[in-house]
């Protein structure tokens, strides 16, 4: 499983490099079905990286977002698979903004065995394994460990949040934090700005796709933190038909209870 890390690893950075080349150019986008954005570097990253991984274990299944997904009555029998996101943030990328990722996650069981979240722009790159941590590199340096922060009630709080999605629906979620600091970011990134101990919490409750989490979750957990759904549950995947999650609460220090937080806001659910 190492060397399988190593390689996806790669295969990210590949995918990186792919939508750089089209980053400083007038791209063209469309529109998909489910209304969301999709682009030639979208198109480019998926086709890298589905070839990669049906080349380093071709027995392993791909769900990838630029992929006509398979009903779950088939899905719902696959104990391990890959779950991919080529360009998450094709708003980011297309604003060129640089806050877009490639994410590439293994599903084991229901939940991210690994996870890879790559920033092409500023040449960062995340990983994570199960039980064996989770890692910043920059560019070609030397990995560093990550490690999540501990907060205590009563103490200012940090949420990394969407430039975009669902702003309206957190105020009453805010307003129970004495003292709050908010930093806006799109993709992947802010799982691993918790990850990194830079914010406290990443609260979503607007609709979600499970590639745009799974590669994160995996690093915020091995950094220790989790995500959990609106339950107060650590976040499942390929669990029924839908691939869609509702909202979420993603928490750098899981010895919290941040349950009780959400009950507050049980209605935004």
């Amino acid at each position: 499983m190492n060397s399988i890390l190593s390689d996806v690893i790669s295969l990210a950075k590949q995918a990186g490099q792919q939508i750089l080349s089209q980053y400083h150019t007038d791209v063209r986008f469309a529109y998909k079905a489910d209304h969301s954005l999709v682009t030639a570097a979208d198109l480019a990253a998926h086709t890298l990286i589905c070839n990669g991984l049906n080349q380093l274990t071709p027995e392993i299944p791909i769900l990838s977002e630029e992929l006509s997904s398979p009903e779950f009555e088939e899905r719902r029998h696959w104990q391990r698979y890959w779950l991919v996101d080529p360009l998450d943030g094709t708003r980011e990328f297309l604003e060129k903004n640089g806050e877009f990722t490639v994410n590439i996650a293994l599903i084991e069981g229901n939940s991210p065995i690994f996870g890879v979240v790559y920033a092409p722009v500023f040449d960062f790159c995340y990983f994570a394994q199960n039980n064996s941590g989770a890692f910043k590199q920059i560019m070609q340096q030397s990995p560093q460990p990550l490690h999540t922060r501990r907060w205590k009630e009563g103490f200012p709080v940090t949420m990394a949040i969407s430039r975009r999605h669902g702003v309206e629906a957190l105020n009453n979620f805010f307003a129970q934090f004495s003292a709050l600091s908010i930093i806006r970011c799109g993709s992947a990134l802010k799982f691993c700005w918790l990850a990194e101990g830079f914010a406290d919490l990443y609260p979503r409750f607007s609709t979600t796709c499970q590639w745009d989490t799974a590669a994160g979750q995996c690093i915020l957990q091995e950094a220790g933190g989790t995500i959990i759904d609106n339950q107060g549950e650590v976040l499942r995947y390929n669990t029924n038909a839908s691939l869609c999650q509702a909202a979420f609460l993603a928490v750098g220090d899981r010895a919290n209870h941040w349950s009780s937080y959400l009950d507050q806001s049980r209605h935004i659910f």
